[in-house]
């Protein structure tokens, strides 16, 4: 979120004091790979390093080809509206995004599809509440962008950026603690693998003491008979 807000912001401070598209677009995409490297330094993932580089770059490079400023946010405001309509469609279909998203973090994957059903809904509510909030964004920002001008939609870039993010995850936060514990169907295949581990080794240690138990038993050669009394050479 930092990755594009900041940058976004750079964009629109100096786009209106020089009004040159060009060196407001270098300047975001400079800061936005040093916040890149910043976080490469951190060891943070190359995914969330470079995530905001790209989006940025596709806005300069839009800004700069096609000559109008407010291209800048174009490519962040279509992301917006995308991932809103993703966020409703996918849990009027019953596999609201934010489970797909946060099953793996909590080791529970989709067990909360089948296993979970109180899981579901929660995630089924959170993700309406991320959808209605972007898709509220997109209905606020593309008038602006079709009727306003590049400085206005990039101060209200810049306002809608970080709050009504946080506003989504304290809502998310509401709705996920009151929801059943997630299933830690991690933790499950651990046990299971590890189970069938100890059972198998189990029956090799069973088969090698019976296998020890046979050779120790095996009968000895029988020994030859006494002769008997008056036994004797053959006359």
């Amino acid at each position: 979120m930092v990755e594009t807000t900041v940058p976004g912001l750079i964009f629109v401070l100096s786009y209106t004091i020089n009004r040159s598209i060009n060196v407001s677009a270098v300047l975001a995409l400079s800061l936005s790979a040093v916040l890149a490297l910043a976080r490469l330094v951190r060891r943070d993932t190359a995914k969330h390093a470079f995530g905001g580089v790209f989006g940025v770059a596709f806005g300069a490079v839009f800004a700069m080809m096609s000559g109008d400023a407010k291209n800048f946010y174009l490519p962040g405001m279509l992301y917006t509206l995308g991932l809103g309509v993703a966020y409703v469609v996918t849990s009027l279909a019953g596999v609201p995004l934010l489970g797909l998203v946060l099953g793996p973090v909590f080791r529970e994957n989709l067990s909360w599809r089948t296993r979970n059903p109180g899981r579901k809904v929660a995630y089924t509510k959170a993700s309406y509440v991320w959808g209605g909030i972007l898709l509220a964004k997109s209905a606020i920002t593309f008038p602006i962008y079709f009727w306003g001008d590049a400085t206005q939609l990039g101060w209200l870039r810049v306002a809608l950026g970080i709050p009504p993010f946080l506003l989504a995850v304290y809502l998310t936060w509401i709705i996920l603690v009151k929801a059943p514990a997630p299933i830690d169907v991690i933790a499950e295949w651990e046990e299971r693998e590890e189970r069938e581990k100890r059972e198998k080794r189990e029956k090799q240690e069973r088969e090698a003491r019976a296998q020890g138990a046979e050779s120790t038993a095996a009968p000895a050669a029988p020994a030859p008979e006494a002769a008997g009394p008056g036994a004797g050479p053959p006359a």
